[in-house]
């Protein structure tokens, strides 16, 4: 049988999606499921992360199996050794990996000569396991999210493609507002329909159920980020912003947050409105499924 990698969002039908977030639901009101004793995943980190790390290896330990964390440090991929033989090695000696990285196109290399399924847990692309998370918060706050209006206000980022994507696979309206010169990429705009790119976040948050951001220089943008500040000033997500949204409009951001930057410190915090920290618990559960998925 061919091997299901997960690399977008795309990679799956909208009903396999859609029985993974129920999946996920199911599996945080009974979170130890030993089905998969003896199963190891392989974690392959080139950047640093927190929610990632510890929802990924918590949740294979939950499943009954174990992870591995892999840094470029610990591997030869450190040294220069060529990708596809890293990708033939570890997934020889593993049964599932994760790998967070810039390229996209590493990902892809990486998946193309594995025997294992891939999991991408962060591109500068796309960040699809975020967006599973997501969308089961959704799910449990709202109900479905077809035919909703989301809001996405900032940089045009890996997140905000898979926002993209998400539009495309779970059936509801995207409104994006970002500074000029920070658009997200055109390939990732599969369904103009559903999908409105403009600079003016007013107009974006205007009746939308979801609104959601992020930090304004990501990961390896550290440089650009006073630069940035200056360009995104108009762009805070607040509680001003959100009386433009619908009357119980909830807010996300896939964290780590820069207070008073892209989010007012008032509304991270308001438990009515932002639904930050139960997102980031949905990672570990929805991971679960993922992976449940994925092996089989």
């Amino acid at each position: 049988m061919k091997v299901r990698h997960f690399l977008s969002l795309l990679d799956l039908s909208q009903k396999e999606l859609l029985g993974i977030l129920d999946r996920a639901i199911e599996l945080k009101k009974k979170p130890i499921n030993s089905i998969y004793t003896g199963k190891v995943l392989g974690m392959i980190f080139e950047k640093a992360s927190t929610r990632t790390r510890l929802s990924f290896e918590a949740g294979m330990s939950q499943l009954g199996g174990s992870a591995i964390f892999l840094s470029p440090r610990d591997t030869q991929l450190g040294r220069g050794e060529p990708l596809q033989d890293s990708a033939r090695v570890i997934s020889a000696m593993t049964d599932i990996i994760m790998v967070r990285t810039f390229s996209h196109k590493t990902i892809e290399t990486f998946a193309h000569y594995s025997c294992v399924p891939v999991i991408n847990a962060l591109t500068d692309a796309l960040h699809p396991c975020q967006l599973l998370a997501d969308m089961q918060t959704f799910l449990e706050e709202r109900g479905s999210i077809e035919g909703k209006k989301v809001a996405w206000i900032g940089d045009g980022n890996n997140m905000c493609q898979s926002y993209m994507n998400a539009s495309e696979q779970f059936g509801f309206k995207l409104s994006i507002a970002c500074p000029e010169g920070f658009e997200p990429e055109e390939k990732y705009l599969l369904n103009r329909s559903n999908i409105n790119i403009s600079s003016n976040p007013v107009e974006a948050v205007h009746g939308a159920d979801l609104v959601v951001t992020d930090v304004w220089a990501s990961m390896g943008q550290e440089k650009e980020q006073s630069e940035r500040i200056l360009q995104f000033k108009n762009f805070q997500v607040n509680h001003e912003l959100m009386e433009n949204a619908a009357k119980d409009a909830i807010f996300m951001h896939c964290l780590p947050a820069h207070r008073g930057e892209e989010v007012s410190e008032e509304l991270l915090e308001d438990k009515k409105i932002s639904m930050v920290w139960k997102e980031a618990e949905n990672r570990l559960h929805s991971q679960k499924a993922l992976i449940e998925f994925l092996l089989g």
